[in-house]
This record gives C-alpha cells, structure tokens and sequence, in this order.
C-alpha cells in the first residue's frame, strides 16, 4: 500500500525546500523502503535545488533501516540499517569493470531518476507527481524508496549521522586519494577546499602516509581544522601566488592535488603546483557545466594529468566499509566535520550548507519517527 510521509520538496531556483506531507509508492521489485534516519546536506543538493525546472524531494546521503523490500530483493530484509550511496545499472563495460560511479546509465539513474519501473516514487496526495528517486534515494523524507544495489550494511554501533555523509562526500574525499590521483606515502598532496569532501581527502592522504598535506583554504577556521586533521600546512587561498609557496614547501611541487573549488584560479593554480608527472583531480569546473574550459598549456598540458572526480570512483559495497573501520580506529574522526539539525530545520541546514557555516550538515529523523 502507498505510504503516506512526509518530505522536503525543493521548488527551484534555489528556493529553500518545504516539508510537504506526501505519498510514497509501494516499491518496485528491486527497491527497499528505508525509514530515513539521518541524510547529509551535499554541495549536489544545492546546486540541483538552483537548476532544477520542477519541484523535487532531494537528498543522496541517507542512511535507515529497511522497513519493506521488493519482492526481487535479495539480501536485504526487514530491520537492516543500511548506508544508501550513488546508483549505477551494474551491466554497462564500466559497471563490469568494477567503476560503478562511471556507469553509462549513471546520469539517467542518479540526476534524472529513472526507476526500473514507470510512475513517480513520490506524489503529492492529490496524485500529482513530482521530481524524485534522485539518486535513487531522495531521502529529505521521512522514507524513501532505494535500490536495493545502492544499499551497503550498517552495523548497530555506528550513529547514523556518521554513516550518512560516507555514501557521497567522504567516500568521494576520501576515495579520490585512495584510487585515483595517484598519491603515495611520502609524496606531496594538494587539497584545494577545506570542505567536507576537501577534508575527507586530507584524512585519506594522512592515513596513506602523504607528506606534506598542504590545504589551500580561504576561512582560518577551516585552516586550523585541516591541521588538525593531518594537513601540514594551511595556505590562504587569497594568497596571490600560493602556487609558488607550495612548490617552495615540496621542494618542486606536488605529487598529486584535490580541486574542490571549481574556479579557474584554483584549476590553473593547481596544475602549477604539481611537478611534472603529477595529477589533478577535479571535482567541479569552472563557469557553467556546459562551457569550455581555459587551459594555461604548455607543460602543465604535456607532463601533467587531469582526472575528473566522481564519487572517488569508489565501489560503495567496498569502500563504505573501509570508511567504518578507519572511523572506528580514530583515523576518520567525522564528528569534527558535522553539525547536525533536525528534519524540521532542512531549510536552515540549506542555507548553513550555502553560507559555508556549517562544513557537514546532516538532518536527523528521530522526532519524525517517535
């Protein structure tokens, strides 16, 4: 039977979202319904919530437990607390090759939301449909329904506002210098960003035993977080040439570096304070998604390489949990990084998210569910 719930509908053009009372869909076979525990706030959230042409329910960080399953589900059952992370169809050469977060479906599953049956996973309780199953998950609700392939087991000991950031923005940090900027111990790491997914990388790079971890980062207070966190140095991104200083600290320049800020000064800086043979890995661009982007040339075009990062081109039944075990041992102190807010105050937690006052906001549910 459709479930009535209650769930935060983003209207566009970065209007704050507003808690609706709505109706889930009963799920199709290959979806769980999770009674939403806690979601994390990601810069995604954000940027759909400005673009998107028609109300949406958002959110892709969710954890909860599993009230319901599809009758094609396997492996799940009732009562489980799951992690939720990014979708992928499992069949594409990339899904085959273990690069789920390259899926060639990946766009249509996670930002469009296309379910393996037709009809919405939400409506309003007039019938009318709205956006949902973003990432296969729009859990800004009370419940949400996910793909069973999205889930990843969470063992009791872990609070839910820990678990809910490590589906998108740490194991996206954490798992680009882990897998794919080609950082190593001993060799110099570049964040760019003292974010959520610029710290998570700082945390990854200590633990791979990276040195020197230098953070270029505008606010002092995130500067003097990221030290804590294992950065050795903290570089003031309004420096005019912070590229020379971390040359001058690497003694050549970086090995490898994280641009999380997506401007073309931090793109092109960035390149400059790799040496030859180094890596960039960019999250976001600079301008518009759909404009060119201004190279400097030269060598940094011929001895340097850029990636694009997504998801940390993490397999999340594997990477989450290694994300938990290091967060047990003390290397992944997460609590550091969140503030939490209750389900009510999504709209403030939006805004907190814009303003950079908060680095990870994360809703909690359990008002919702008492």
């Amino acid at each position: 039977m459709p479930r009535p719930i209650r769930g935060a509908i983003s209207p566009g053009k970065g209007a704050p979202p507003i808690i609706e009372p709505l109706i889930l869909a009963d799920p199709a076979p290959d979806e769980v319904v999770l009674r939403i525990e806690a979601a994390g706030i990601c810069r995604t959230d954000l940027e759909v919530a400005r673009w998107t042409p028609v109300p949406r329910v958002l959110g892709h960080e969710g954890t909860g437990t599993v009230v319901e399953t599809g009758h094609a589900v396997r492996g799940l059952k009732q009562g489980d607390r799951v992690m939720a992370s990014f979708a992928s169809c499992g069949s594409c050469p990339n899904c085959a090759d273990d690069r789920p977060a390259y899926c060639f479906a990946g766009a249509e599953l996670n930002f469009e939301g296309q379910r393996s049956v037709p009809g919405p996973s939400v409506m309003r309780p007039d019938g009318s449909a709205i956006g949902a199953a973003f990432f296969q998950q729009s859990c800004f609700a009370t419940y949400a329904l996910v793909r069973a392939t999205n889930c990843v087991r969470l063992a009791d000991d872990i609070p839910p506002e820990i678990a809910a950031p490590l589906g998108c923005s740490i194991q996206t940090g954490a798992g680009a210098v882990f897998q794919q900027l080609g950082a190593k111990a001993g060799r110099a790491l570049i964040v760019i960003g003292a974010g959520a997914v610029g710290l998570a990388a700082v945390m990854a790079g200590r633990i791979m035993g990276c040195c020197p971890i230098v953070v270029v980062e505008p606010q002092a207070g995130r500067r003097e977080l990221a030290l804590e966190l294992g950065a050795a140095h903290g570089l003031d991104g309004a420096a005019e040439d912070w590229p020379q200083a971390i040359r001058e600290l690497t003694g050549g320049g970086a090995s490898a570096a994280l641009d999380t800020a997506g401007l073309q000064e931090t793109f092109e800086g960035a390149l400059g304070a790799l040496h030859p043979g180094g890596t960039l890995g960019v999250l976001t661009l600079p301008g518009e998604f759909d404009e060119p982007v201004r190279h400097p040339g030269g060598m940094d075009f011929l001895a340097k390489s850029i990636v694009g990062v997504v998801e940390g081109d993490g397999i999340p039944a594997e990477i989450l949990p290694r994300l938990i075990e290091h967060y047990r041992s003390g290397d992944l102190p997460l609590a550091s990084l969140i503030k939490t807010y209750r389900f009510a105050d999504i709209a403030a937690a939006f805004d907190d998210a814009a303003t950079g006052a908060s680095i990870k906001p994360v809703l909690t549910f359990k008002d919702e569910h008492s």
